[in-house]
């Protein structure tokens, strides 16, 4: 990463800290963008973005802070700016930022599901979209480089069908299915655009969550650390990196290779439109995935049974709040 300016959103807490003092760390010059709001969006706080890139500095790194807010266009741009105009050009995007709001949905309002969205499914957009134009306009001038995006997903969207995440799993979803048409269109301009989905990552997201206490595992690193993520990161951020268009989950040690939505079971009828009676035949005959099963086999595998019961105990109480 020396040499490398990447531009990481969401970088003043959690998962995007991490992955900002990791890419110093390695020589990337990071401009940290976090406005310093609170989980739900609310609030804001200059100093969490300032704080990191001042311990960056101070640990012999090259970092600025940026507070505007992904969900805007225009501090979209002015990040983007930022960046050129403190290192001299911009070879990578972190697309971290999100906030959550966990509600039930009849009791979801029109501005919980907006906000969510706009941070995450438009943030990760208003970046790239601007990142991509000052790429195109380089590539115009006959400069090329290694470029990279970087989207940050998570299970819930992709995976895990968890009640009252209406418009996190939503905007998550989104963001997998808009960085494979990113990772096709930006190919032309020699950049790359992959997703990380962290896996049972202790943050403020996830406080209070089952299983997410923690303890240390062999080498003495935390499975659950924020820090686990980063080094996937850096590798997809790094010039040379040959991967696009994929999405690879992290837990603990373990990346997996997420395939998405695929083709599956099939039936046909030779000609004529199907009646009602006869789709409830054949259909009702097929093996189809039952959601709660799905939910309950990633929790399994996150948490065990005991943290699978407190969680659905948990869930339960949030519900009929």
């Amino acid at each position: 990463m020396s040499g490398r300016t990447v531009l990481v959103t969401g970088a003043g807490r959690g998962i995007g800290r991490a992955e900002a003092l990791y890419l110093a760390a390695e020589g990337a010059n990071v401009v940290v963008n976090d406005p310093g709001v609170e989980i739900d969006g609310s609030g804001g706080d200059s100093r969490v973005a300032e704080a990191v890139a001042a311990e960056i500095v101070g640990a012999g790194g090259r970092a600025v802070a940026d507070t505007g807010s992904v969900a805007f266009w225009d501090d979209a741009r002015r990040m983007v700016d930022v960046a050129v105009e403190a290192f001299g050009d911009l070879h990578a995007v972190v697309n971290n930022a999100a906030i959550e709001v966990s509600k039930a949905l009849e009791r979801l309002t029109e501005r919980d599901f907006d906000d969510v969205v706009a941070v995450k499914l438009k943030g990760t957009l208003a970046v790239s979209r601007w990142a991509a134009a000052y790429w195109r306009d380089r590539a115009a001038a006959g400069v090329t480089s290694d470029r990279a995006i970087v989207n940050t997903v998570s299970g819930s969207g992709l995976l895990n069908p968890l009640p009252t995440h209406s418009g996190y799993a939503a905007a998550n979803a989104g963001v997998a299915a808009m960085s494979s048409v990113h990772a096709v269109e930006l190919a032309r301009l020699g950049v790359r655009v992959n997703c990380v989905s962290p896996s049972m990552i202790s943050t403020r997201l996830t406080a209070g969550v089952p299983g997410m206490d923690r303890t240390a595992g062999a080498g003495g690193i935390d499975p659950t650390a924020p820090v686990v993520v980063a080094p996937l990161v850096a590798y997809l951020a790094s010039a040379g990196c040959p991967l696009t268009g994929q999405v690879l989950s992290v837990r603990g040690g373990a990346i997996t290779v997420n395939v998405g939505w695929s083709r599956g079971a099939e039936v046909t009828k030779g000609g004529g439109l199907w009646t009602v009676p006869e789709l409830a035949a054949r259909l009702e005959t097929l093996d189809l995935e039952d959601p709660f099963e799905r939910l309950a086999s990633a929790l399994d595998g996150a948490l065990g049974r005991a943290g699978r019961a407190q969680i659905e105990t948990m869930v339960a109480d949030q519900l009929n709040a």
